[in-house]
């Protein structure tokens, strides 16, 4: 879908003014959701359309604040007007009503918005210089459990809604030829290994992360009643020094490696590729841009690259497929099998020791 210009002269032209006012568009967007006024023009009693003075009541937002944002929504498409009545567009009610496009939303506004405006500092150094304005850390990772809110429950509903999507297709996959011990590396909150531990009551379940994210899966687990199960490891990845624990037959990561930067994927592959017994088998659950079936999913993973590049690390992204295969190649893996589509969006590569 992006191997030639899809634009017109004037669909450029156009398109050029949307991104010229996009903070503006994007400011606008989120007071009409969260003030009211879209929920205003999906009311019952506004099948036929409201006015101006009839949202200002329903939101007690002055005449004037709905004049101009009703004039914006226009423009933006999520409103249209006739006869002086305005109406929810299409587009309105998915800001309204979608769960992955208040997910995607919030997490742009609370996580990126601000930060967005050191990407070019960001870039040029290759450190995420927008996480200033969230806190002290040299990466997101390091400061993810005490991140301030809005943007900590932002992040965690952004990364959640992605990964929940694709982990009960994975699991059912996984309980066809289950594991005696898995691996999950970058174990964060601990979803994944409940998931498995549910599921598959023999299983045996390492878990690897940082320190504050370590304590926060083991909270979940021994809440859940699972945590016999589950062995913590603490473990910096990028110590050059450390290794994986050994003795496990499936190693786990699940949108792990592309919070890394390719030469850092080589690295923490190969000590994957050193933890692994003969015969064992590695599973990567990742988003690919350029696997996706529609245009905007896409879309949200480039752009969510730049989110990487002045928030999370500086160095990592979203990657081309293409790109991150042959990373894997590099640390020694072979990927035997690779399913595209699961939960929608996500690739999954089996890989094995190459020989």
């Amino acid at each position: 879908m992006f191997d030639k210009d899809p634009l017109t002269a004037l669909e450029a032209v156009s398109a050029a003014q949307w991104l010229a006012f996009a903070p503006l568009a994007f400011q606008a967007t989120a007071v009409m959701r969260d003030s009211g006024v879209l929920a205003a023009l999906n009311a019952p009693q506004t099948d036929g359309g409201a006015s101006i003075e009839d949202v200002a009541a329903a939101t007690g937002l002055s005449i004037y604040a709905v004049r101009v944002l009703l004039e914006a929504g226009l423009g933006l498409h999520i409103v249209w007007r006739s006869e002086g009545r305005y109406h929810l567009g299409k587009l309105g009610r998915f800001l309204l009503d979608d769960p992955m496009t208040r997910v995607n939303f919030d997490f742009t506004r609370d996580v990126c918005y601000q930060a967005a405006a050191h990407l070019g500092a960001s870039l040029r150094e290759g450190r995420p210089a927008g996480l200033q304005t969230l806190g002290p850390w040299a990466t997101l990772y390091e400061g993810l459990s005490v991140l301030p809110e809005p943007a900590r429950a932002s992040w965690h509903a952004f990364d959640h809604y992605h990964s929940d999507q694709a982990f009960p297709a994975v699991c059912e996959r996984l309980a066809a030829d289950p594991p005696v011990r898995l691996l999950d590396v970058g174990c964060n909150t601990g979803r994944w290994a409940q998931t498995c531990l549910t599921r598959l009551p023999a299983l045996q379940v390492g878990l690897v992360d940082l320190p504050a994210q370590l304590d926060r899966a083991r909270q979940r687990l021994d809440a859940a009643g699972l945590g016999a199960r589950a062995a913590p490891h603490a473990l910096n990845l990028l110590d050059p020094q450390a290794a994986l624990p050994q003795g496990h037959d499936l190693i786990w990561m699940s949108q792990l490696l592309d919070c890394f930067s390719d030469d850092q994927i080589v690295q923490i592959l190969g000590k994957v590729r050193c933890a692994l017994p003969p015969g064992g088998r590695v599973w990567i659950l990742e988003l690919f841009w350029d696997r996706q079936r529609f245009e905007a999913a896409a879309f949200s993973l480039q752009q969510t690259s730049l989110y990487f590049s002045c928030v999370a690390n500086g160095n990592s992204q979203m990657y081309d497929s293409a790109v991150f295969l042959g990373l894997v190649e590099q640390a020694g893996l072979r990927v035997s099998r690779q399913t595209d589509g699961i939960g929608g969006f996500h690739s999954l590569l089996e890989c094995q020791a190459a020989t």
